[in-house]
């Protein structure tokens, strides 16, 4: 693709950056086979195509974003299903980013709109805050349909019963028998607060496989929600980059582990977000070398015999981040495989459920539409249960009939852990 940036804006290495992505588009069109909002659309500036013009356009002309391309970046779910397509190698999520950062600076969203975003930003990474929040919202639920819709929204997605605090302050989990690795677990925000059973999994299973687990103090979140709504989230990313290097320069470090493929995306995206920072650039290279999701790690280890009747069915829904962010497809259903369940595949399975972060809260018409699609293609499989990656989607997805869990719950009950609470409680029924 021609670009026209003058020299002013190629010191920019923003604009740099971005000006390398859009000159490796051929303008194919193959990405717009595989995007969601295109297959729901129909839209040209609604596909990575049409999308990839407008941010050159409103790059190039360098002033404030209008609101035609705020609309179609704003409907982008950031599934990056678009690159693992694109011949070229454009990395679309980079310019993505950018293209936020530039609309976050220079266009006046209306009042409403401007208040959620910042409620999210402020209540969402914040476990101490988000709890109360959750709460609220539950004794807000009577009167739902008094309030304006994305509120009604926000109110109607909130759990009916959150579940108590886990074991996620900073602290040290000895391993089992030897010790072979010493590894970092990313506690996360909004996940501690609405399933903090993954990360008990998380824990029972690298303890059980010869883990040393630590919670660093000072790591939260990841910064994602906030970076990719286009604000700064590298406060929240220094914080854990400095957390983790204490641990790898004190007692030493393997691993650190996400268990939610939406953080890890990020956290192995450090390196490209601090480039240009002359204290952190280093220090976020090693922590994004450092970074493997939980399946990842047991792929490593390698997962103790199964202890569980084998053959139960389970379809795996594999979460934009983990196939497209992350390029991780085989060790998730491998594991599952090896701890004796039999996995169904899901129809379409490279499209987005919808959840995408804060995206069924922006964008509840198309998220609804694409949970629709997506239940629907799990429907087909006949599985009980569903496995997946990310909060995100587990939130997205459950329902009482067909439960949604993380894969690690399935994994550490098939090597000796408890029965999945969602399990536990569709016997019960």
């Amino acid at each position: 693709m021609r670009t026209e940036f003058s020299a002013t804006q190629l010191a920019d290495p923003d604009i740099r950056e971005s000006e390398t992505i859009l000159r490796k588009c051929v303008h194919c069109g193959f990405c717009t086979a595989t995007c969601p909002t295109y297959t729901l659309l129909g839209d040209e500036n609604d596909s990575p195509r049409g999308r990839i013009y407008l941010i050159k356009e409103m790059l190039e002309g360098g002033g404030p974003a209008t609101e035609a391309v705020v609309r179609h970046v704003d409907r982008c779910l950031s599934c990056l299903s678009c690159m693992t397509t694109c011949p070229s190698g454009v990395n679309y999520m980079h310019l993505v980013d950018h293209a936020r950062q530039h609309i976050e600076k220079t266009y006046t969203r209306p009042l409403p709109e401007r208040l959620l975003r910042r409620l999210l930003a402020f209540v969402l990474p914040r476990p101490a805050l988000m709890r109360p929040a959750l709460l609220g919202a539950k004794l807000a639920r009577p009167f739902a349909a008094w309030l304006p819709g994305r509120l009604r929204r926000l109110v109607d997605m909130a759990p009916a019963h959150l579940p108590p605090r886990g074991a996620d302050q900073p602290q040290v989990f000895p391993a089992q028998g030897e010790k072979k690795w010493r590894v970092a677990l990313l506690a996360g925000c909004a996940q501690r607060v609405l399933a903090p059973e993954i990360n008990a999994a998380t824990i029972r299973l690298l303890t059980r496989h010869g883990c040393e687990v630590v919670i660093a103090a000072g790591a939260g979140c990841c910064g994602a929600l906030t970076h990719h709504m286009g604000q700064d989230g590298h406060g929240y990313a220094r914080h854990n980059i400095d957390a983790w290097l204490r641990e790898r320069d004190g007692a030493g470090l393997d691993a650190v582990v996400i268990n939610a493929s939406g953080c890890g995306t990020t956290v192995k995206d450090y390196g490209f977000m601090f480039r240009e920072d002359p204290a952190y650039a280093d220090r976020a290279r090693a922590v994004a070398a450092l970074a493997c999701d939980i399946t990842e790690m047991m792929a490593r280890i390698g997962l103790k015999p199964p202890v569980i009747p084998p053959g139960q069915r389970v379809a795996y829904h594999s979460a934009c981040s983990m196939q497209h962010g992350q390029r991780l497809t085989r060790q998730p259903r491998a594991l599952l495989t090896a701890a004796g369940f039999a996995v169904a595949e899901i129809a379409e399975g490279h499209l987005c459920c919808g959840s995408a972060g804060t995206y069924n809260l922006l964008q509840p018409k198309i998220a609804d539409q694409l949970r629709a699609l997506k239940l629907g293609h799990i429907d087909a499989t006949g599985a009980a249960m569903v496995a997946t990656g990310n909060i995100g989607c587990i939130t997205q997805l459950d329902t009482p009939e067909r439960p949604v869990l993380h894969t690690v719950e399935l994994l550490d009950w098939a090597t000796g852990g408890p029965v999945p609470a969602k399990l536990q409680a569709g016997a019960a029924a």
